[in-house]
C-alpha cells in the first residue's frame, strides 16, 4: 500500500534554527521542507528549512517511543544554502545534502551522538543547476544528484577516502533534449533507486497545467555506475509542485507516481524494463498528491 502526503503538509522543528532571527519572521518564505529519519541507533531525525534564511540544518534527538524529544544540533551550511534533499549512505556514516540556492552537494560525517560533522562540499556541474534531489546506491559507491534547473542527472562516484562525491562527467536528460525554454518550462523533482539497486527512476515537472512532465529509468551496474537510459517518457500531465516517483522497497515490480495538479495517484508495474500504469485513483482534495511512502 501506498500513503500520500498533501502538498500543504508542512512541519515544525520547535528550538530548531534556521540562518537568522529574520527566519522566524511572519514576512519572511522560511519553511520546512525535509525531514530524514535515521535507521539506526541512536535513530535521530534531521531536518532541513528552505527558502531565504535557511543556512543551518537541524538534529533532534527521540525518546525510547520514537517520538521527537530535542533539539541536539544546529549545523552550518552557508548564508546562500536552501537544502532540498538528504540522503545517508548504507552504513548511515555520511549524510549528503543537495543544496538548490548554493549550487552545492555537501557532505557530513554523523557522530556516534547523531550529531554531524562538515566533511566538505563540491559545486555541481554548472551555474544554476539547483540541486534538488540526492540518492545513493545500496553499494555505497555511486550517488546520483538531480538537478532541479537543469533538468539532468549528475552521477557521482563517492571517493573511498575523503567520501566525497567526485564527478564522473556523466550527465543524463529529465526532460527531451532540445526544447525549449528548458529552464522556464520544466524543473525536475526527484530520483530514487529500485530495491534492487538494479534500476534508477527521475521524475521533472512541467510548470504549465497543459505540458506534461517526464519519467526517466536507468539500468545501473552492481556496483551503481548507469549502464544505460532506458525511457523517458511523458506523464499524464504537469504533475504540478508534484510528479514524484516512489519506488516500492520490496520490489522491482511496482511504482508510485503522485499529482497535484489534478490530485491522484497511480500504480505501474515495471517488468522486463517496460512500464505499464495498472490503478489510478483520483483524491479530490485540496494539495493532494505530494509523495508517497509505501507500506506493508
Amino acid at each position: 500500500m501506498t500513503v500520500c502526503w498533501p502538498a500543504s503538509s508542512r512541519l515544525e522543528f520547535p528550538g530548531s534554527r534556521t540562518s537568522t532571527a529574520r527566519a522566524q519572521s511572519a514576512d519572511t518564505r522560511t519553511r520546512a521542507i525535509f525531514v530524514l529519519a535515521a535507521k539506526q541507533p541512536p535513530y535521530c531525525v534531521y531536518g532541513n528549512p528552505f527558502y531565504e534564511h535557511a543556512g543551518y540544518g537541524n538534529v533532534f534527538s527521540v525518546d525510547d517511543q520514537g517520538k521527537l524529544d530535542r533539539n541536539i544540533q544546529n549545523y552550518e551550511y552557508s548564508e546562500q544554502s536552501a537544502i532540498h534533499g538528504m540522503v545517508f549512505d548504507p552504513t548511515e556514516t555520511y549524510l549528503y545534502s543537495a543544496d538548490m540556492w548554493a549550487d552545492k552537494v555537501w557532505t557530513h560525517k554523523k557522530a556516534s551522538d547523531g550529531t554531524l560533522t562538515l566533511v566538505g562540499s563540491v559545486d555541481a556541474p554548472s551555474p544554476g543547476d539547483h540541486p534538488r534531489w540526492v540518492e545513493i546506491h545500496p553499494s555505497g559507491h555511486y550517488l546520483y544528484v538531480l538537478m532541479e534547473a537543469g533538468n539532468r542527472l549528475g552521477v557521482y562516484v563517492i571517493d573511498p577516502t575523503t567520501h566525497l562525491p567526485v564527478f564522473t562527467q556523466n550527465l543524463y536528460p529529465l526532460v527531451p533534449p532540445g526544447v525549449r525554454d528548458l529552464k522556464k518550462m520544466y524543473r525536475s523533482d526527484v530520483v530514487f533507486c529500485s530495491q534492487s539497486g538494479q534500476y534508477l527512476f527521475a521524475t521533472a515537472r512541467s510548470n504549465s497545467s497543459s505540458v506534461t512532465g517526464y519519467i526517466s529509468a536507468f539500468k545501473l551496474g552492481p556496483q551503481g555506475q548507469v549502464q544505460k537510459q532506458l525511457c523517458l517518457s511523458p506523464t499524464p500531465n504537469s504533475g504540478g509542485h508534484s510528479n514524484a516517483v516512489s519506488p516500492c522497497p520490496w520490489t522491482d515490480e511496482w511504482l508510485a507516481l503522485t499529482d497535484d495538479q489534478d490530485g491522484w495517484v497511480e500504480i505501474y508495474r515495471w517488468h522486463n524494463e517496460y512500464l505499464s500504469r495498472v490503478a489510478h485513483l483520483d483524491i479530490k482534495e485540496p494539495g493532494f498528491g505530494m509523495n508517497a511512502i509505501w507500506y506493508d
